[in-house]
């Protein structure tokens, strides 16, 4: 069972595993992004934008509990919410309203949000190709385009160091499995975000692949 294959996470390799059990749920929300044309132009950007406000709006709060401060020393400086609020500003986009309660109440438990945070930090890793689509927009690191900016020591060390600490936190079995639950939900989570803001204009990808 996939269950047994979680538990090795104990091990030191839970960011490994994490990718592992997450990768189709992942890649579904790719394909479903780039269905819906985000870089056609700056008013389908704007609302890629919309939908990155909303999702780092549900887990802002992580970055300030203390808890998750001890086992990722550097969480506060890897908040990005700021940086989109400052996006949409350069853009001429008022910060969506809240679609519906959160998802994420004030006692989520630490596992879980670990799950939410690989997320987040893996979205700024592959964040490369986008900004380079938003260049063509003539966006970029200062202007409608902060939030896909690499760290200053680099987009792999930022994320090695992440998935070091990650790693490193002593995790029973059971709340690997939480983690990896917290992980898929926070993926399904941004697709349901993406469909609520980005209807597809392109019928080339079917129901099927998506």
């Amino acid at each position: 069972m996939a269950t047994c294959e979680f538990n090795r996470a104990v091990s030191g390799d839970r960011a490994a595993l994490l990718k592992q059990a997450t990768q189709a749920a992942h890649e579904r929300l790719d394909t479903r992004i780039m269905a819906s044309d985000p870089f056609a132009d700056r008013s389908r950007y704007g609302l890629f934008v919309q939908v990155q406000s909303l999702f780092h709006r549900e887990i802002d709060a992580l970055y300030g509990k203390a808890e998750l401060q001890a086992l990722l020393p550097d969480l506060r400086l890897r908040r990005r919410l700021g940086l989109i609020e400052q996006d949409l500003a350069d853009l001429g986009i008022e910060p969506p309203a809240s679609h519906a309660a959160a998802v994420l109440g004030a006692d989520i438990d630490i596992p879980t949000a670990l799950g939410w945070l690989y997320v987040a930090e893996g979205s700024n890793l592959g964040a490369a190709f986008l900004l380079k689509e938003a260049a063509k927009l003539g966006l970029n690191e200062t202007f409608g385009a902060r939030h896909l900016a690499a760290a200053p020591e680099g987009r792999g060390l930022h994320w090695r160091r992440f998935t070091a600490a990650l790693d490193a936190a002593a995790l029973s079995a059971d709340e690997d499995a939480r983690a990896i639950a917290g992980a898929n939900d926070a993926f399904a989570h941004v697709r349901r975000l993406v469909e609520r803001f980005l209807p597809i204009l392109s019928r080339s990808i079917t129901s099927q692949t998506i």
